[in-house]
């Protein structure tokens, strides 16, 4: 076996990638990802034996996050950049256990590699399936999935100057306890629980980090046709590379579009200055393959969701920062202050054609925790009378496969006094449909980024206290999620955390999931995947 992973929801035939991942990274990238992670469980056995206080170790604390980001799905293809950070990281490791003295330390603490062939070595003894007991693996690899989410919304929360040290802390800790062959699949359970506890303290970070720095998010209608101007589209997460890209774009005649994952970003009042802040293109992250055809301008990648173009012109235009990365195309670093120097990309802009439309119109979005909230009255009214019966969270990814068409057959058999509570890209699916409204209140409320989902756990919470409820699951909200990579998987433990039931998973359960670990998640959580439409609709407004 030359590879093997399975972190995604798309692994082949949903056990796992052995030739080349689905995604598209090869075989090489696969190998170097898996030696990355565990250079990290080295890192983190020393910091943690040595009971090192994480406020004084900045740069692992950063580089831990970075990392992390590196290895989800879509994220970063580039051998030579996975390459030196395992150099980088290993240089941190041996940085720090040059300040302690310790014994009986692990093998990921002390191994040494010196170029691509010894790495590729190493790396085919260390990987997934290193760990022979099925359920230990299954369990370890889900929370360290769910570690790759919390340290995407970590490191975005850095960008904005904010940090937890609880946070890095518990990272370090439950990477060292891979490395303990001495706890059982109860242990790991009640790790899992802790990892979703820690994954809502990393969505409240990063809420408090955007909010605070570009206003809270406010009901706003998106444009979606485009103008007769040279363009940039940015794409992923990161708000503040939209910030700098919007700072460096005015005045130069270019304009700037957002593109799947980066569409909440129009809901912030802060970006609503930018006149050449222009509106949506597009939809979610897989249908780039043609959408970047038609867009003609560069396209800023900013985290992950990026899809291994066909043509080596799409691939000239396209630009990464942060933990992206893409053989063959321009990567912009920060300096020390976290600047960007975007100026290449303006100017490549400035030598390309105007965004051909692709849709007319506009959709609305920006129904964050406190822009509900302040509908709150509008809400509870309109459930007393029964107008509004149920609400539906469906939240989460979009993805590839013919199955998904599940979450737009969904929406479409949803009754008309039923709401769409969404986030992520799985919106993407419905969030255009002519649904309608009740009572002015639009039959889907989008509250932003998967990061976001955050805001419909506070939503769901704040509904709870409204109605003088003890229980989350006795409000009339159904959970049916769609999951693609490791944010997902975060926020799936985080729900769990909180006490939240029955959740339907779809389109398929997750390959890394053994048949007893998936047992344990029925039994105590009430976990199911998606069955039809049909059948799923009577199921869930039997329960209404």
């Amino acid at each position: 076996m030359s590879m093997f992973c399975f972190q995604c929801q798309e692994t082949s035939k949903g056990t796992g990638c052995t030739i080349k991942g689905v995604c598209g990274k090869n075989e090489d990238v696969a190998k170097l990802q898996d030696l990355l992670i565990y250079t990290l469980k080295g890192i983190s056995q020393i910091v943690v034996k040595a009971g090192m206080d994480v406020n004084s170790i900045p740069g692992a604390n950063f580089q831990l996050a970075n990392s992390l980001f590196m290895t989800i799905t879509n994220a970063n293809f580039d051998g030579d950049a996975i390459e030196a950070q395992i150099h980088r990281t290993i240089a941190i490791r041996d940085g720090l256990q040059q300040t302690v003295q310790l014994s009986e330390l692990h093998d990921a603490a002390t191994f040494q590699v010196s170029d691509r062939n010894s790495m590729l070595e190493k790396a085919a003894s260390i990987g997934v399936l290193s760990t022979l007991d099925e359920d230990i693996r299954s369990l370890r690899e889900m929370n360290i999935y769910g570690l790759k989410g919390m340290a995407a919304y970590t490191l975005h929360a850095f960008n904005l100057g904010k940090e937890n040290p609880e946070i890095y802390a518990f990272m370090y800790q439950l990477l060292a306890d891979t490395l303990d062959d001495k706890l059982s699949v109860d242990d790991w359970v009640q790790l899992t629980q802790r990892t979703g506890e820690v994954g809502v303290k990393a969505m409240a970070l990063l809420d408090e980090a955007n909010t605070s720095r570009y206003g809270k998010p406010e009901i706003t209608q998106v444009n979606l046709g485009v103008r007769d101007n040279p363009a940039i589209l940015i794409s992923g997460h990161d708000l503040t590379d939209l910030e700098q890209l919007l700072e460096q774009t005015q005045g130069t005649g270019v304009d700037v579009y957002t593109h799947s994952e980066m569409l909440p970003g129009h809901y912030y009042p802060a970006f609503k200055k930018y006149e050449n802040f222009v509106g949506n293109y597009g939809n979610a992250w897989w249908m780039q393959i043609k959408e970047f055809e038609t867009f003609h301008g560069p396209i800023l990648f900013t985290t992950n969701c990026i899809v291994p173009p066909r043509s080596e012109e799409i691939r000239q235009r396209i630009f990464t920062t942060n933990s992206a990365g893409y053989p063959g195309c321009r990567h912009i670093e920060a300096d020390a202050q976290g600047h960007k120097d975007f100026s290449e990309i303006i100017a490549m802009a400035k030598t390309l054609p105007a965004p051909e439309a692709i849709e007319q119109g506009s959709l609305i979005g920006g129904f964050a925790h406190d822009q509900v909230v302040a509908l709150a009255d509008n809400i509870i009214a309109a459930v007393q009378t029964g107008a509004i019966r149920k609400f539906f969270v469906m939240a989460g990814c979009d993805g590839r496969l013919h199955s998904r068409e599940y979450y737009t057959e969904f929406a479409k058999a949803l009754p008309r006094d039923t709401v769409i509570l969404t986030a992520g890209c799985a919106k993407y699916r419905y969030n255009k449909l002519p649904l309608g409204e009740i009572d002015g209140i639009p039959r889907v409320l989008d509250a932003g980024q998967c990061n976001d989902s955050y805001s419909l756990v506070v939503i769901a919470l704040k509904l709870k206290e409204i109605f003088g409820l003890e229980d989350i699951n006795q409000l009339p909200i159904a959970f049916n999620i769609a999951w693609y990579e490791q944010k997902a998987v975060i926020v799936l433990l985080a729900l769990l955390s909180l006490g939240i039931k029955n959740i339907h998973l779809g389109p398929s359960l997750p390959g890394f999931l053994s048949p007893n670990v998936g047992k344990v998640l029925v039994e105590k959580f009430g976990i199911s995947s998606i069955g039809t439409v049909e059948d799923d609709l009577e199921l869930f407004l039997e329960e209404a």
